[in-house]
């Protein structure tokens, strides 16, 4: 079982596309240390109606840009499945998927591997930009006709997690059984290396969606509405930005 462990280790640092993980994964194989590689390759983070969720770290059982890339290549394939694909014709671009992050560490990065998925899958993607609460996510998804939507956080979780939240046409988490299927798409993903992950094609919106989402948030104030609240603010694990 050890051995198994190891070779489940040294499989995933061949293929990892990031060099701190890929450091973190080296130094416990060479210290053969087998309890902290069997609770990383034990299995797999499970994909549910909250996405995914976890400790960030290198394998299986972790939140990395490998486990992400994979993520987004089963979303994207479901979301070719659903007819949101490009066409063959000039100007027949695929649907629309919106991605936005917090500011944990690797939100950005997994933002951005998610958005060269995206492209390289035939879907046209559009980052938000900067991180943004996951509300401003939710509205730009209806807002831009988008077809489907991920934010890159953790919600309350501790600093040291991050999470990947899916999000269908309606702005609204996924449901059952459209997590089942996501889910078995996100498992018949091969190597990462048959993933195309472009350098460049997705959009980076402007500050245009964030000024739509504020005045939509600041419509439904009312005449008599109080203006002159005190409000505390919390950066709540650093997900967001004070």
């Amino acid at each position: 079982m050890h051995e198994d462990v190891t070779a489940r280790a040294r499989t995933w640092l061949a293929e990892d596309p990031d060099p701190e993980t890929r450091e973190e994964l080296a130094k416990l194989i060479e210290a053969g240390d087998l309890d902290e590689l069997t609770a990383r390759f034990s299995g797999t983070l499970q994909f549910g109606t909250a996405g995914l969720r976890g400790e960030l770290g290198a394998g299986p059982m972790r939140m990395n840009r490998s486990v992400v890339i994979r993520a987004a290549a089963g979303l994207a394939a479901y979301l070719r499945g659903q007819g949101h694909g490009g066409g063959e014709g000039e100007g027949d671009a695929g649907g629309l998927v919106v991605i936005g992050y917090d500011a944990r560490h690797k939100s950005a990065d997994f933002a951005r591997d998610t958005a060269a998925v995206m492209t390289g899958a035939g879907l046209r993607a559009a980052l938000l930009p900067g991180p943004l609460p996951t509300p401003v996510l939710a509205f730009a998804i209806r807002h831009l006709g988008a077809v489907a939507g991920i934010m890159v956080t953790a919600s309350h979780n501790p600093p040291r997690d991050n999470g990947y939240k899916v999000y269908l046409g309606d702005g609204s988490q996924i449901v059952p059984p459209a997590d089942a299927e996501i889910a078995a798409a996100i498992e018949a993903v091969g190597p990462l290396s048959g993933v195309p992950r472009p350098g460049s094609g997705w959009q980076v919106l402007g500050d245009e969606t964030i000024d739509a989402y504020l005045a939509r948030s600041g419509a439904v104030l009312t005449e008599g509405s109080p203006r002159d609240l005190r409000t505390v603010h919390t950066a709540l694990h650093g997900a967001q930005v004070a």
